[in-house]
């Protein structure tokens, strides 16, 4: 029994039969010191409004994650306090099924020392609420992890596929590497002929692998997880309006814990020595 029900024990003897304190601790075994113990704790009052407004706003955000966010804002408060709340309060993320283990010897994948050294590329889909189904291009920077685009449009061929990376380069520069897996739109023509134009290393990666493509993977996992599966869509421009908003916020403030919990963005100014290594 917790030290809260064995309280409430003795309340109800006392109450119920009328017996004194000492007696029901007597007839329960219950140590006195137990039942007139007074808490010390202050007043967590901002701080649990605080955990369960984040909790609120991003329902799929764990114990840690929630502790960096608040931390941002103020709170001086260890992870074990945050923890207790948050199990006070019952925010535990649900989780959504098992997933497939990978079986035989595992390899750390070969992370890249620099910016716009690799880029892993991958669709995603889902739909509106009227059924017609619309697709997300993801990009994601291997080395700082960052989002480099999401487009999410009911068409895309590969001839949008070489625009949307042709607005990114302009913006970032070219990338000596783009992984991607062996969709149509991927290894179509006009990929093909960008490819020859730009002399940047295409690698596809081994059919029916998707281990092989991991950094775009994981991300995928997140954008399904923290926004898709929440998310109801009643028209194509209020998707690509909340996709939007979640990859900025997934960018810029959410803590990535590869990372060391900083969020993607400034980590490409981060020098290579500074980086924390993933196993």
């Amino acid at each position: 029994m917790t030290p809260v029900a064995k309280r409430n024990a003795v309340v109800h003897l006392c109450e119920t039969h009328g017996v004194s304190q000492r007696r029901a601790c007597d007839v329960l075994q219950i140590d006195r010191s137990t039942v007139r113990y007074l808490s010390r704790r202050g007043d967590d009052t901002d701080l649990r409004d605080a955990i369960k407004r984040v909790s609120r706003e991003r329902r799929r955000f764990g114990c840690r994650r929630i502790h960096v966010m608040i931390a941002r804002e103020g709170f001086e408060v260890n992870h074990k306090k945050v923890r207790r709340i948050y199990r006070e309060e019952k925010l535990q993320v649900r989780r959504r099924g098992g997933r497939k283990r990978a079986l035989g010897t595992r390899k750390p994948m070969v992370l890249p020392d620099g910016p716009n050294q690799r880029w892993s590329l991958d669709f995603v889909s889902d739909a509106l609420t009227d059924g017609r189904r619309f697709r997300i291009l993801a990009v994601v920077d291997d080395f700082s992890r960052e989002n480099l685009v999401l487009v999410a449009d009911t068409s895309l061929s590969g001839q949008r596929v070489a625009r949307e990376l042709d607005k990114v380069i302009a913006e970032r520069g070219m990338p000596k590497t783009i992984v991607s897996d062996n969709g149509t739109e991927f290894t179509s023509m006009a990929i093909l002929k960008w490819v020859q134009e730009t002399d940047v290393d295409w690698h596809y990666i081994a059919p029916g692998k998707p281990q092989q493509n991991g950094f775009i993977e994981s991300f995928n996992g997140k954008l399904r997880d923290e926004c898709l599966n929440g998310e109801i869509f009643y028209s194509l421009r209020e998707a690509q309006i909340i996709i939007e908003r979640w990859r900025n916020h997934y960018n810029t403030k959410r803590p990535h814990s590869a990372l060391g919990y900083r969020p993607p963005a400034p980590e490409a100014t981060i020098p290579v020595d500074q980086r924390p290594v993933m196993h």
